[in-house]
């Protein structure tokens, strides 16, 4: 008896297990758990890239490839964040299903509105993204709208579980709705910010937070004595406190320099959720980035 059989006579003695559906790679935990709370148990979930790494900057490995191979959907925040490794990782995947402009294909940023649109595309200049700033996932909003797509797709691959789908998504925006409306509250009156990089532009935006530059001269490259002494200045030139923002795989001690020196609090928080969260993990993620941004965080 092959192996399609056996798990065919399996789940007809078998009635009450929930199986799997559909075989889902996430790139970033971001749009996994957007997966894993719309997919629910009809997907099976790989994330290909850790929390803690940069996504810019990972190489195709093994594992991925293998990954993958077998995928029916593989979900990417987009706008080039991954250019450097999944364009590679999935034409040595052999995977017709989930080629670019194939249903087994989704960007998030290609569901939503962008930031910083139409900058140089030259890559001497820095790690640039000329089709958008890709770092939607820093919006609660946007990523919102990216489920409610998100369901679309899946119930166009699995149209068995398509109202599932669609109600979870549903059900997630209502949750985000109700926590911005709180969040809005919290940062009513939020001091002004620097980042290390500009990947938290869409939260500052999403809240109105005054955004005063980036710790890098251009995107990708770190910072000299010389521009961050010209950067201080300049933000002494505010007249306020504000707060110096890095994620937790960014170089520390611009930021702590930046900070001392200015006697600003100094923040540095995971960009990306937990491998393992859902839509409430992402939006406890969140959370802390809300809670650090607020007056007295």
């Amino acid at each position: 008896m092959n192996l399609i059989k056996r798990l065919g006579l399996l789940a007809l003695l078998l009635p009450g297990i929930a199986w799997a559906d559909l075989d889902v790679v996430a790139t970033t935990s971001s749009t996994g758990a957007l997966v894993r709370e719309i997919g629910g148990a009809q997907v099976t979930l790989t994330i290909l890239a850790p929390p803690d790494r940069d996504t810019h900057y990972l190489q195709a490995r093994p594992s991925m490839i293998r990954a993958l191979r077998d995928a029916d959907l593989v979900t990417a925040l987009g706008a080039d964040l991954e250019v450097g490794w999944l364009p590679v990782a999935i034409e040595q995947a052999a995977n017709p299903a989930i080629l670019p402009g194939r249903s087994g294909y989704f960007e998030a940023a290609t569901q939503v509105d962008l930031l910083d649109v139409g900058g140089p595309a030259d890559r001497a200049l820095g790690d640039v993204h000329p089709a958008g700033n890709p770092h939607i996932n820093m919006d609660p909003v946007r990523m919102a709208e990216v489920a409610r797509a998100l369901a679309e797709r899946l119930a166009t691959l699995d149209g068995a579980h398509a109202a599932d789908y669609r109600a979870r998504a549903e059900a997630f925006a209502q949750r985000v709705d109700e926590r911005v409306a709180t969040w809005r509250q919290q940062l009513a009156s939020p001091p002004g910010a620097v980042s290390f990089h500009k990947d938290v532009t869409y939260l500052l935006d999403r809240f109105g937070v005054p955004f005063w530059g980036t710790i890098e001269p251009v995107p990708g490259v770190s910072p000299t004595a010389s521009h961050l002494r010209a950067l201080i200045n300049e933000l002494q030139g505010q007249g306020q406190a504000g707060v110096v923002l890095s994620t937790t795989y960014q170089p520390e001690q611009a930021p702590a320099s930046v900070a001392e020196t200015l006697g600003w609090r100094q923040v540095r928080l995971p960009l990306e959720p937990p491998l393992d969260a859902d839509g409430d993990g992402y939006l406890a993620h969140m959370q802390r980035w809300v809670d650090a941004l607020a007056p007295g965080g």
